[in-house]
């Protein structure tokens, strides 16, 4: 009887594992962004949380036509949702509408929340961009600025743009495309510094791109610029505990990687069980007032 009973316990335990709910998350980052870890880890501890299985990808080339393939390939295989970030709602937007034709319940994040319910996805948790940008304009004018430069990484994405754009609101900007490639930020950064001798502010609007801006501007013994920035990382940390960075506006990535994921599952198992509104991630500021908190959860939890 014994060994009956351990068997039926095997077959339930071997059944539950073979029907276990599976999510797929597709993002755009490159590979070379501190940021998007955060995201992955998040999505991986929702799913671990729920005992679902998890899937995370994102294309090194930064191609939003490879970025749709992957799209279009995941759903394919039908996977009980998918979480997608939507930087480039055109060029990403039909594989979306296509993986909700086909039943599979999408949740977008990080970027493309003025998209995100157009396209047929349940929501979006994510940070609204153009906010984020105008509360850091109004922020850099407070504590001096005047003429800035906004340091780019994703020309193409429209929430960096937004963020630049809010910004601008504020403090008169010229754009700066820096790439995702460390060197390369700090090469356009100095050129871009070089050739407009009269600014007095910069936004860099990824965290990479802040730790090289900053790299750039001690290169050249630069100082008295005004320098915020877009997220978390332990470099980004240092500089502001250094002072030569006011403040970075945390938008919680940890969240835009674990929330839909537990969403999707709520969605599938409680007859479409969904938040009345879409989730905003932040923004939030971390300044020399606050950083201590959170610096030992920068790239990891924020």
């Amino acid at each position: 009887m014994k060994k009956l009973l351990m068997t039926v316990v095997a077959i339930v335990f071997a059944t539950s594992a073979a029907f276990a709910e599976r999510y797929v998350m597709v993002t755009h980052g490159e590979g070379k962004d501190p940021f998007w870890p955060v995201v992955q880890k998040g999505g991986e501890d929702a799913a671990r949380a729920i005992g679902a299985d998890f899937e995370y990808i994102y294309n090194p080339s930064a191609d939003m036509a490879d970025m749709a393939s992957s799209i279009q390939a995941a759903a394919a295989t039908q996977p009980d949702g998918m979480v997608i970030s939507l930087p480039d709602p055109d060029a990403l937007g039909p594989a979306i509408k296509a993986a909700v034709a086909a039943g599979v319940p999408v949740i977008t994040m990080n970027s493309g929340l003025e998209n995100s319910a157009a396209l047929g996805a349940l929501m979006h948790v994510g940070q609204p961009e153009y906010l984020a940008g105008q509360k850091a304009g109004a922020r850099a004018t407070a504590e001096g600025a005047t003429k800035g430069l906004c340091m780019i990484q994703e020309a193409y994405n429209t929430a960096l743009v937004d963020r630049c754009e809010g910004y601008g609101e504020a403090v008169p900007m010229e754009y700066v495309d820096t790439t995702s490639d460390p060197a390369t930020i700090v090469t356009r950064a100095t050129a871009a510094l070089q050739a407009n001798t009269d600014i007095d502010a910069i936004l860099s609007v990824g965290p990479h791109v802040c730790e090289g801006v900053a790299k750039a501007m001690d290169d050249l013994g630069m100082s008295g610029i005004h320098h915020s920035c877009f997220d978390l990382s332990p470099g980004v940390m240092d500089l502001i505990a250094a002072d030569k960075v006011a403040f970075t506006i945390d938008q919680q990535q940890r969240l835009q990687g674990y929330m839909p994921i537990i969403v999707l599952h709520l969605y599938n198992n409680s007859a479409g069980l969904l938040p009345g509104a879409n989730i905003p991630s932040g923004p939030g500021f971390v300044d020399k007032s606050n950083a201590a908190s959170v610096a030992a959860l920068a790239g990891i939890d924020r």
